[in-house]
């Protein structure tokens, strides 16, 4: 999702211009599978910490468009750092704007946006092939279609208003430059440290999903640092 503070200028501009992503008209994506959430620092003003999105190994988390010919048409999201929402705390307070109210959806975005920035720094890895074509448009459609389908499986209640806020939010020019920026893939790598600390809480989770996508050097260190890396949700479908 967005990064801190921006969120409400994304909003604004979303809102302003004359978008032609039409949330209503959205169709329900399916989400299979399960994700980990993982707490690992503290956050800043937007969200409310500093995350590791863990796939669960045995079934992780699958998102499918409704119209498989288009984009994206199947994503499954690998290791990396998120914080969620990206909701200034200032407008958490609002119903549908929790930064985890709609927290699988805002992985798949989270992803698209992390692989973009690889993608596009020159990094040359099969498990970003699932969103090499996807544009900025196709990206916030997929996040509206993916809160959609958490409709329509009945995991959140319906809510327009939220779901036309976060569609316009993804969709504005603000969020297009952050989708075009360059040199982002380096900082969006997970750790040796965290990386470590993920694969002692979850056996199989992290070393193969981080060497996949972002090349874990083979001195990662195997015990992590105490009190790292706090299992604080699972979400299944």
């Amino acid at each position: 999702m967005l990064k801190a503070g921006v969120f409400f200028a994304a909003l604004a501009v979303g809102l302003s211009a004359c978008t032609t992503i039409d949330f209503s008209k959205l169709a329900p994506a399916t989400l299979t599978g399960s994700l980990f959430v993982m707490w690992v620092g503290e956050g800043n003003s937007s969200g409310d910490g500093k995350f590791v999105f863990v796939p669960d190994p045995a079934d992780p988390l699958t998102f499918r468009r409704a119209d498989s010919s288009l984009p994206g048409a199947e994503i499954q999201p690998g290791l990396m750092y998120t914080d969620g929402g990206s909701i200034p705390k200032i407008a958490q307070v609002f119903k549908g704007l929790s930064p985890w109210g709609y927290a699988p959806a805002y992985m798949i975005h989270d992803w698209m946006f992390t692989a973009h920035h690889c993608i596009v720094d020159g990094e040359n890895d099969k498990r970003f092939d699932q969103v090499g074509n996807v544009s900025f448009k196709d990206s916030a459609e997929i996040l509206g279609e993916a809160i959609q389908g958490m409709v329509k499986a009945n995991k959140v209640q319906r809510n327009d208003v939220a779901g036309t806020a976060i569609t316009a939010a993804v969709g504005s020019s603000i969020a297009e430059n952050l989708w075009n920026k360059k040199e982002a893939c380096a900082a969006s790598k997970v750790s040796a440290e965290d990386v470590a600390a993920v694969e002692k809480a979850i056996p199989g989770a992290a070393r193969p999903a981080a060497r996949r996508t972002f090349r874990v050097s083979p001195e990662t260190p195997a015990i992590p640092p105490r009190g790292r890396a706090t299992i604080v949700s699972r979400i299944t479908f």
